[in-house]
């Protein structure tokens, strides 16, 4: 692994399904100069067996206690691509949804964080309010027809709905916050593009949250 200023940069996209983290990413590619290379949630179960389905997107709730044991190993796996791909001088942008409510704590953003030290990581929070998250799983995503849980008679909010609003920004540690349901795309982009220029914070938030115990 290459030494942090030979590095290409690393942005992680957290937050809920339909929080907008996927069009974040497309806008980063699509606008960002050099390669951006998409390791997220979507590409990682691209290539997972469909038994180990839904792999590293496990929603809150600890339904599938028998995939929980592979899951940290999925995790491992897709940071330490992460951290090849930088090192060999790729940006990467990966939207994904971290959180510990399984069955029991595993501790996986941590473990991830630890992945990446020495590497520029930007970790941003994406946020959106659950109404305006309801409205987006409404909206029919050819190929994703059944994989957002929508609203019914018995409950305006589904429960998994509601556990991962509640459960992914735990600890709540970002280098950058951004809220989809007042910022587009590329909006959300600029501010990236505006913090990476900036520059990351010191000490960044995965170097907080790896050094937590």
């Amino acid at each position: 692994m290459t030494n942090e200023s030979s590095a290409a940069q690393i942005v992680i996209l957290n937050g809920a399904p339909r929080s907008g983290k996927s069009s974040i990413a497309k806008a980063i590619q699509e606008q960002f100069e050099g390669p951006w290379m998409n390791l997220g949630v979507d590409a990682y179960n691209g290539m997972t067996p469909d038994r180990y389905l839904p792999g590293i997107g496990l929603r809150p709730g600890g339904e599938r206690p028998d995939l929980e044991e592979v899951v940290p190993f999925f995790y491992a796996a897709l940071y330490e691509s992460i951290a090849i791909h930088a090192g060999l001088g790729l940006n990467v942008v990966a939207d994904l949804g971290h959180h510990d409510a399984y069955s029991q704590p595993l501790g996986i953003l941590a473990d991830c964080a630890r992945r990446l030290e020495g590497l520029p990581v930007l970790f941003v929070g994406v946020r959106c309010p659950i109404d305006v998250i309801m409205k987006r799983r409404e909206v029919v995503v050819p190929g994703r027809e059944t994989l957002y849980a929508r609203a019914n008679d018995a409950e305006t909010i589904p429960q998994a709905v509601a556990r991962w609003q509640e459960e992914v920004h735990i600890p709540g540690i970002y280098d950058l916050e951004l809220d989809t349901s007042v910022l587009t795309p590329t909006e959300c982009a600029e501010a990236i593009r505006h913090q990476l220029d900036t520059g990351i914070p010191d000490p960044s938030a995965f170097e907080r949250i790896a050094e937590a115990r």
